[in-house]
């Protein structure tokens, strides 16, 4: 087990990240490049042991770590599973990553776990039913946590909250920060045709720990609009990158990190959008 009292990160750097994945990890020990911390799935190191743990441990001796959660289903109608609690419990008190996320979405139905993050309505009864869960969280990790907005593929006529006022309440009602994904805006703007620089002007930069970065892929609904999956298989698009740059201009530098989960490039590929990311925080730090 590491030890606190030792432990050299405490805060995330306000440089690029990059999510990890194990076949760079002897590139990132012998060339990081413009990549100053890392981010892991929660869900991928709840294990005891084994090679997976044991390189994980040698990374955090040298970068500051990100811990994102896909599973908690934070936004579900159930209870929160305790059994994973737990196990994310153990993960972050081992690990002591300087930030930990996750999703405002839900994932669960009574004992189905789905392979998707979907939407909620932004309602009084959906905000009391995420701000309790978020609670249950921190008190049991016993950190501050990170949520992340959504991309979103449709809207719901019951929604009685814009989504950067439901994330403000949130926060202010559990104490927590938050994520901005700057391509899940861009997702969900073209999606529901609705304005990026309204959104970015309208959220709580003050309350953003970290940004992520990642990329889309392009398609169309049955009648020929245009709908954007969010399938971090790709390098990041030309408007996220001007999005991004318009946030960071706007709110200065923050954690930055890049996520590419499927069709995983070499890496000098992956390096290359961290230093595209670096070079953008470098006009206003």
């Amino acid at each position: 087990m590491l030890d606190a009292s030792s432990h050299p990160f405490d805060r995330l750097p306000n440089t690029p990240g990059v999510g990890y994945k194990p076949q760079h990890f002897s590139d990132l020990l012998e060339n990081p490049g413009s990549v100053g911390w890392l981010e892991i799935h929660a869900e991928n190191y709840m294990g005891d042991g084994g090679r997976p743990i044991a390189q994980l441990r040698h990374l955090s001796e040298r970068f500051a770590m990100s811990v994102h959660g896909v599973g908690l289903s934070i936004g579900g109608e159930g209870r929160l599973d305790p059994d994973h609690l737990a196990r994310l419990k153990n993960l972050v008190g081992w690990l002591k990553p300087a930030s930990f996320s996750e999703h405002l979405a839900w994932s669960t139905h009574d004992t189905e776990f789905l392979n998707d993050l979907l939407p909620l309505p932004y309602t009084d009864e959906t905000l009391t039913r995420v701000a309790d869960h978020i609670d249950e969280v921190q008190e049991v990790v016993g950190r501050r946590m990170l949520l992340e907005n959504p991309s979103s593929y449709l809207a719901f006529d019951e929604s009685t909250y814009e989504e950067t006022d439901f994330l403000r309440e949130i926060a202010k009602r559990t104490g927590c920060g938050l994520l901005l994904d700057v391509n899940n805006v861009f997702v969900s703007a073209t999606n529901l045709g609705t304005d990026t620089i309204s959104y970015i002007d309208a959220f709580p930069m003050d309350l953003v720990g970290e940004i992520h970065l990642a990329g889309h892929d392009e398609d169309h609904d049955d009648h020929g609009r245009p709908l954007l999956i969010d399938s971090h298989g790709r390098e990041v698009a030309e408007p996220v990158w001007a999005l991004y740059d318009y946030v960071i201009k706007a709110a200065g530098p923050r954690p930055s990190l890049i996520e590419w989960d499927n069709d995983v490039p070499d890496w000098p590929i992956l390096e290359a959008e961290a230093a595209r990311a670096a070079r953008i925080l470098e006009t206003v730090g």
